[in-house]
């Protein structure tokens, strides 16, 4: 632990929860995903509560799919962080870096005491992801539409070394308004790189609007086939559905896959959730205590 943690540790009380074993029931994995990000998400409110910023908005609608991703599905261990076998995952919505932290501590690939540090003067835990500092971070994220064109040439990296490592990247839905995203799924379409699975965390809101008032994005499934992509649509807070489908990708030889997770903003917090004011905001004591109890009541 640090000095800065050691002097901040009293808001962090995570468990640590690792993977179940291989041979666990489909029923048993699900329960533990959903436990961990119950946890996760108790974890990050506290740490939004005690640093005075964050986007535990986008952070919330994110965590069942992080959880799932480095709980189950990822082909990365702790220890293996430096495996050039090992599966790439990148945060491309990077400002909501806090919910990443908490599920790295969650399954062991940053100390939980670490998480103290979030948001404070010379913390690893940037409000963005910084690969130079975490060591389980894949790149540096927060400009919008980066993320998914670094993934690509990841997914290209490795079927140039025929190698059957695989790379998941998730995206916001508001950020998918950002042309780079689309000149990087006409790459990966031309390079047939299956092994890419883009997945959009699709809360239909952004900074100050709906994504419909913005820059509607619909028929998002028709415009992610026409880039050459295999699309599928997932309940992205349900965690059977989930692991199912970003287990079973590939879902068409050739062809890089588009799960369009559909998720609500401050899930599942009832003043938060599907409430565009929580892109940024922080909640008082009254807000923190009341979200607190919600959690703690989904036992």
């Amino acid at each position: 632990m640090t000095d800065l943690a050691e002097a901040v540790h009293g808001h962090v009380t995570m468990p640590v929860f690792g993977r179940l074993d291989r041979h666990a029931g489909r029923a048993e994995q699900i329960a533990h995903l959903a436990e961990a990000a119950r946890q996760i998400r108790i974890q990050d409110l506290k740490l939004v509560h005690h640093a005075g910023a964050g986007h535990i908005g986008g952070d919330f609608s994110a965590i069942d799919i992080l959880a799932t991703l480095y709980g189950a599905v990822l082909d990365i261990t702790p220890e293996r962080v430096a495996d050039p076998e090992r599966d790439r995952f990148i945060l491309s919505k990077g400002h909501v870096a806090g919910a990443l932290y908490t599920t790295l501590a969650a399954f062991g690939f940053l100390p939980v005491a670490e998480l103290a540090t979030f948001l404070q003067p010379l913390s690893a835990l940037n409000g963005h992801p910084n690969r130079t500092k975490v060591a389980a971070v894949e790149a540096n994220t927060g400009p919008l539409g980066h993320g998914l064109p670094v993934a690509v040439g990841h997914a290209l990296s490795a079927k140039l070394d025929v190698s059957l490592r695989r790379t998941y990247v998730l995206v916001g839905d508001g950020e998918l308004q950002e042309g780079s995203n689309w000149e990087a799924m006409m790459a990966a379409s031309q390079h047939q790189l299956d092994r890419l699975t883009v997945i959009v965390d699709r809360n239909r809101l952004q900074q100050g609007a709906t994504v419909k008032e913005t820059n509607d994005l619909d028929p998002l499934p028709d415009k992610a086939a026409a880039f050459g992509f295999a699309a599928v649509e997932v309940n992205g807070h349900d965690h059977g559905e989930l692991l199912d489908v970003l287990s079973s990708v590939p879902f068409r030889p050739g062809k890089p896959t588009f799960v369009i997770a559909h998720t609500h903003k401050g899930h599942p917090i009832s003043f938060m959730s599907n409430n565009v004011a929580w892109h940024h905001k922080v909640p008082d004591e009254s807000e923190y205590h009341q979200a607190l109890t919600e959690l703690e009541g989904e036992r």
